[in-house]
């Protein structure tokens, strides 16, 4: 498989544009080009994950869906970032080695699976050594992943709907349900779960190197949702992947044109555009109580919304939530 043809008829994802990337952008806004946005030491990833070090996380550019509620919009849906070279990719792997992360975590990457590949094989070759993370929105095509085989070894796919015509609305993706299923379904047959216990300073962790852990964000308003997407894990995931139940949705106060505002005003009418009560908090650790999943995460449910990112600052994060060490404003960038 030719990574040019794959720019040149992009068939990277789901969507299948068949556009030229190399004359012009995709629906995910990204032409041949790798872009990415931050580096960061990221603190807020499942325990797996980040363990003691913190999950070295990279931002990049553009996405193959338009979730109308994206936290990263300015980086998945209007183009913030910087394109890189494979070398400048390689420098923020080892940076990110070098200041203790625990992996390396590509966050929206599934527009890019060519260069990728190659980028992240040219780091191994420069000394890069950790556990590789995909960090997708699920909506991922099987036969691209093939060419990750073995590079990738822990996958952190989002499961979003089953429900057709809301990912339509919300995601600008008809096809999502099928479409993440076939791919969590490959992910899991060809990652078994690999969770090992390290210790620091008296304190002992687990920290996976392979295997799955399937994120799904609880929808405000929306509980059957999240109880046929759970039916569906017990049902194929369970013991063989990590659930991860989230509840954490929160409204974001998106900038923009008065086109881009009227398109998520209009896609959020489908669901209720607030933070998740303690009603519905309950009402989910009930769910999960009566499925009983072998391994499964529960985020506490919370009012704050200071976490929200604004990737214009050169710490999109709060300080206690991740180190930045690179910064797509070259006068932001932070030297080891």
């Amino acid at each position: 498989m030719e990574s040019d043809n794959l720019y040149t008829s992009c068939t990277q994802c789901p969507r299948n544009c068949k556009v030229d990337r190399t004359q012009t952008t995709g629906f995910c806004t990204q032409n041949e080009k790798l872009r990415a946005a931050v580096a960061c030491l990221h603190f807020g990833e499942e325990p797996l994950v980040t363990v003691f070090g913190g999950s070295g996380t990279i931002f990049l550019t553009g996405c193959n869906l338009r979730c109308a509620f994206c936290q990263n919009y300015q980086i998945s849906q209007q183009n913030m970032g910087r394109d890189l070279s494979k070398e400048e990719f390689a420098e923020i792997c080892l940076r990110l080695q070098d200041a203790g992360a625990e992996n390396i975590n590509l966050v929206t990457p599934s527009h890019h699976i060519p260069l990728l590949a190659e980028f992240l094989t040219e780091a191994r070759k420069r000394g890069l050594t950790l556990p590789i993370c995909w960090n997708s929105s699920g909506y991922d095509s099987p036969h691209m992943l093939e060419l990750l085989d073995g590079l990738v070894t822990i996958w952190l796919p989002d499961f979003k709907t089953l429900n057709s015509p809301l990912s339509e609305s919300l995601f600008g993706a008809k096809n999502y349900p099928e479409a993440s299923k076939k791919a969590l379904t490959w992910m899991i047959e060809h990652n078994p779960l690999n969770i090992v216990q390290v210790e620091k300073d008296g304190v002992k962790k687990d920290k996976i190197l392979q295997g799955v852990i399937i994120r799904h964000l609880f929808l405000p308003g929306r509980f059957m949702e999240t109880a046929d997407i759970l039916d569906w894990l017990k049902q194929n995931a369970d013991g063989k992947a990590i659930i991860s139940l989230m509840s954490q949705y929160t409204p974001v106060p998106f900038k923009g044109t008065e086109a881009e505002l009227e398109r998520r005003r209009k896609a959020l009418s489908v669901i209720e555009n607030r933070l998740v009560n303690t009603t519905e908090d309950a009402d989910l650790r009930d769910l999960i109580e009566a499925y009983d999943f072998e391994y499964l995460f529960y985020q506490d449910l919370s009012t704050d919304t200071d976490w929200l990112p604004d990737f214009n600052r050169p710490q999109p994060f709060s300080n206690a939530l991740a180190k930045v060490i690179w910064h797509w404003n070259e006068n932001f960038t932070t030297k080891l």
